[in-house]
C-alpha cells in the first residue's frame, strides 16, 4: 500500500533523526570535550526541531488519517504502527516547534552545568538552568492537556493512560506495606554486617567482571558496548546498536556490579525488540515502567538472588581475593541485600528503593504545581528525606543533585522506577511458573532460558502492545503492588529473621 510505505519512510526518516541525536547525547555524557557544549547544545536542538517539524507536519496527519480510514485491511502490526503514531502526532502537534528547540537546548545546558557542579556540590550555579526546565516542562503540561492534573499529561508520556490519581492509590497501597517492613529491618539492622564492601576492590578488575556478567545476561556486545558514566544509562541507535554505561567505586563494590547488570536489563530488552520494528515507533519499550520491570528483574530478582551467586561467588572471590578474604557466601548474599536508610536512590536496597521515589514524586508535584520553589529544594528534599528515611543528606549532590533526570526534563519519569518494581516482580513469578526449573539455570549460570523467555512475553512487543496488555498477556493479571509486597517480606524476613 503506497500510503502505508509512504507513512513508514517518513517515520523512518524521524527515527534517523531522534538516533542522531541521541548519538550525540551519549557522546555528551561520556567523551565529549567540555568546550564543545554550546556547539553540541545547537545540534542536538536542531535535530529535535527538525525531527518535531516533520512529525507534526500536515503531510503526517494526512498519512494517518488515510490509513485510519482503512484501519481494518491493514495487517494487525501496521494497524498497531497507525494508532500508536496518531499518539504520539496528537502529542507533538500541541507542542510548538520553539518550546521544542527551547526545551532541548536548556536540557543540554542543564544537563552541563548538572554535571559540573554536582561534583562541587554548587546548587546555585545549577539552580538557573533548574528554573528553565520547570518553566518548560509547565509550559508543555499546558500544551498537552490533561484530563485531572498538569501532572497526567508528563506521566502519560512515560506510562501511557496512567493518571496520577491512579498512581497516588498504588503508591499509598505499596507505601503502607514498605514502610513498617523498612523500619522492623531498621531496628535490627545489626543483624547484617557489610563492612568488607567498602574495602577496597581494584577498579578494573571490577570493571572486567562487569563487562563478563553483562555477556553471562545476553548482552551482544557485537551490538553494543559498555563506558563509563556520572550516572550510568541505556541509549539506543537502533536495535543493532544499544549501549550502557557504569559508574566504578573503588571503595563501593555495588554500584558498578548492579550498575552493569541494571542497564544491562534495559539493553536486553532493546536489543531484542522485534527487528522489523526497527527505525519506526515500535522499536521502543512499551513504557518506561515496563522498561524498568527488566532493569530492576535482572538487577534484583536476579542479580540479588541465592541462585545467581551459587554460579558467580567463587568468581568474585578469585577475583577479589583481599577484601572477600574470610568471607563466606551466606555473609556475603546478606550483605548485598543489606537493608538501611541510604542517600543515593541507585544504590538503595530493594525495600527502600521506592520510598526514594515517593520522595521525588511529591517534590515534582509540589515543583510542578508552584507550591514549591527550585530555590527552596534542597531543604524540601532534606525533610523529606527525615520525614521517610530518617536521614539527612549533608551535601546537595548527595541529595536534590544526585540525579540527572530533572535536568534532562524527565519529569513523570520517576514513578516509573517504583512501577518497574511491581511489574517486575509479577512478570518474574509467572516465568518461574513457566520454567520450574529456573532456579536450577540461574545457579548453574544458564541465563539464556530465562531471557529467551522474557524475549517472547515482553521485549520482542516493543511498542506494539500496551503496558497492562503486556503484564496482562504475560501473567494473566492486572498490576498490582501485593506480589512485590509478599516478595520482599519473604525475603527479607528470612535474612532479617522476622516472623
Amino acid at each position: 500500500m503506497d500510503t502505508l510505505n509512504r507513512l513508514k519512510a517518513r517515520l523512518a526518516t524521524i527515527n534517523d533523526l531522534d538516533s542522531a541525536q541521541a548519538l550525540l547525547g551519549w557522546d555528551q555524557h561520556t567523551y565529549m570535550p567540555r568546550g564543545g557544549l554550546e556547539p553540541r547544545v545547537r545540534q542536538m536542538a536542531t535535530l529535535q526541531r527538525l525531527s518535531h517539524e516533520l512529525l507534526a507536519a500536515p503531510e503526517t496527519s494526512e498519512l494517518v488519517s488515510a490509513l485510519e480510514a482503512r484501519l481494518g485491511e491493514l495487517e494487525p502490526l501496521d494497524a498497531r504502527l497507525v494508532v500508536v503514531t496518531r499518539r504520539d502526532l496528537d502529542q507533538a502537534v500541541r507542542l510548538p516547534g520553539e518550546l521544542v528547540q527551547r526545551k532541548s537546548e536548556a536540557t543540554g545546558r542543564a544537563l552541563d552545568s548538572w554535571m559540573i557542579n554536582k561534583p562541587l556540590n554548587n546548587f546555585e550555579a545549577y539552580r538557573p538552568h533548574l528554573e528553565e526546565i520547570f518553566t518548560i516542562v509547565r509550559e508543555e503540561a499546558d500544551a498537552l492537556g490533561y484530563p485531572e492534573q498538569p501532572y497526567d499529561a508528563l506521566l502519560n508520556r512515560y506510562e501511557p493512560g496512567l493518571l496520577t490519581s491512579r498512581l497516588q492509590a498504588i503508591f499509598a497501597e505499596l507505601g503502607a506495606g514498605l514502610v513498617p517492613l523498612a523500619r522492623q529491618l531498621f531496628e535490627r539492622a545489626e543483624r547484617v554486617d557489610d563492612a568488607f564492601l567498602y574495602q577496597a576492590f581494584d577498579p578494573q578488575a571490577q570493571w572486567d567482571f562487569t563487562v563478563e556478567l553483562l555477556g553471562a545476561l545476553g548482552y551482544d556486545f557485537n551490538q553494543g558496548r559498555q563506558d563509563k558514566s556520572p550516572h550510568p544509562f541505556t541509549t539506543g541507535f537502533g536495535i543493532p546498536d544499544v549501549r550502557v554505561t557504569t559508574r566504578i567505586h573503588e571503595r563501593d563494590f555495588r554500584a558498578g556490579l548492579f550498575g552493569s547488570l541494571h542497564e544491562g536489563g534495559h539493553a536486553l530488552y532493546e536489543q531484542n525488540i522485534n527487528p522489523a520494528f526497527d527505525r519506526g515507533p515500535l522499536a521502543q519499550g512499551s513504557s518506561l515502567g515496563i522498561h524498568e520491570s527488566q532493569s530492576r528483574l535482572w538487577e534484583n530478582l536476579v542479580g540479588r538472588s541465592r541462585p545467581f551467586w551459587n554460579r558467580w561467588f567463587g568468581e568474585v572471590k578469585h577475583r577479589f581475593p583481599a577484601p572477600l578474604e574470610g568471607v563466606e557466601f551466606q555473609r556475603f548474599h546478606e550483605a548485598i541485600n543489606r537493608v538501611k536508610p541510604s542517600l543515593i536512590r541507585i544504590e538503595a536496597d530493594e525495600v527502600t528503593y521506592s520510598l526514594h521515589i515517593f520522595v521525588r514524586f511529591e517534590l515534582e508535584l509540589e515543583l510542578l504545581s508552584g507550591r514549591l520553589a527550585v530555590r527552596d529544594l534542597p531543604e524540601a528534599w532534606n525533610q523529606k528525606m527525615r520525614d521517610t528515611l530518617g536521614i539527612t543528606p549533608p551535601t546537595v549532590a548527595e541529595g536534590c543533585m544526585q540525579d540527572m533526570h530533572w535536568a534532562d526534563a524527565s519529569v513523570g519519569y520517576f514513578p516509573t522506577y517504583a512501577l518497574g518494581n511491581l511489574y517486575g516482580v509479577m512478570i518474574f513469578n509467572q516465568a518461574r511458573q513457566e520454567l520450574p526449573d529456573l532456579d536450577e539455570q540461574i545457579s548453574s549460570g544458564q541465563l539464556a532460558p530465562l531471557k529467551d523467555w522474557l524475549t517472547e512475553k515482553v521485549y520482542r512487543h516493543g511498542r506494539s502492545q500496551d503496558p497492562a496488555e503486556i503484564l496482562r498477556q504475560a501473567t494473566g493479571r492486572e498490576l498490582s503492588p501485593q506480589p512485590f509486597l509478599h516478595y520482599v517480606r519473604e525475603k527479607y524476613g528470612e535474612i532479617y529473621g522476622l516472623e
